[in-house]
């Protein structure tokens, strides 16, 4: 049945990682699959092309009302143009904007949701969005966040806070949804990635699941963006790729910010195993 796998996460969380993996598998090629090519596979639900069809003018010279109403209806419409199941990552919370739903029901057949502690999300995210950490703290418990559009290439994403873009997605009924987090991915690579393929039906070779395994590692990525670059590169960082490591924030953040992130998140922090009671 056609319609769109969502791949959906906060910003700096994993969700280019799913994207690669998923792609070197369906691929199934006998080298890593270059960065430019996974967006055969993997597209991006705020990407320009899917916009352009529904709207006279250039979508970059649009007003964020005008973006979020044709929203759905783009992706209604990328949905009917395949025939298959598409992989398709968004970086926006399951609601509303301007009034409008952010997500269509209507052309999604499953969800997969990746959550990494918000801790290091936000020294990633200070990282790519040119912020110091305490701005990028006060963006992620912000309801208001609308990620930037970048003229000629995407639109914008109305990202909302960190807990609710979490409490949003976890709590998706509509159709199947897997729930990984960032954390258990790093620590088993070839157990989590490895029960997506299976649970999509992707395929059972262990060995197939192996080589997209290490056609996504972190190390390849790394070695790939060096030597090619990579076009999702913010214009702030030095690299796309930059860390990949999971309890940064112990060594970056002052007792300060990190408390104000756990008081900010400290619901959803607790659901996913990043914040203990007593703490």
């Amino acid at each position: 049945m056609p319609g769109i796998l969502w791949l959906a996460s906060y910003p700096k969380s994993g969700n280019t990682w799913m994207r690669v993996f998923l792609a070197n598998l369906i691929l199934d090629e006998a080298t890593p699959l270059p960065l430019q090519r996974i967006n055969e596979v993997c597209s991006s639900e705020p990407n320009e092309i899917w916009f352009a069809p529904l709207t006279k003018d250039a979508p970059g010279t649009l007003s964020n009302k005008r973006i979020a109403a044709l929203r759905t209806r783009a992706q209604e419409r990328a949905a009917s143009l395949n025939k298959n199941i598409m992989p398709m990552k968004t970086h926006s919370f399951l609601g509303k904007d301007y009034g409008y739903p952010t997500i269509s029901v209507k052309a999604s057949i499953g969800v997969i949701y990746i959550v990494r502690d918000p801790r290091d999300v936000v020294l990633s995210a200070a990282d790519h969005y040119g912020l110091t950490i305490d701005q990028a703290i006060e963006m992620m418990g912000d309801k208001t966040t609308r990620g930037r559009a970048m003229a000629g290439n995407t639109v914008y994403e109305r990202m909302s806070s960190w807990s609710d873009h979490v409490k949003s997605w976890t709590k998706w009924r509509h159709s199947p949804l897997m729930v990984l987090r960032y954390e258990d991915m790093l620590a088993d690579p070839l157990r989590q990635l490895g029960g997506v393929a299976r649970k999509l039906g992707i395929t059972q070779d262990d060995q197939r699941i192996g080589r997209a395994v290490q056609f996504s590692s972190f190390k390849t990525l790394q070695a790939q963006e060096a030597e090619t670059g990579f076009v999702e590169k913010s214009v702030n960082s030095q690299r796309f790729f930059r860390s990949g490591k999971s309890g940064g924030w112990r060594d970056k953040l002052s007792p300060s910010q990190a408390a104000a992130i756990e008081r900010d998140h400290a619901v959803q922090m607790k659901r996913f195993g990043y914040l203990q009671d007593e703490a």
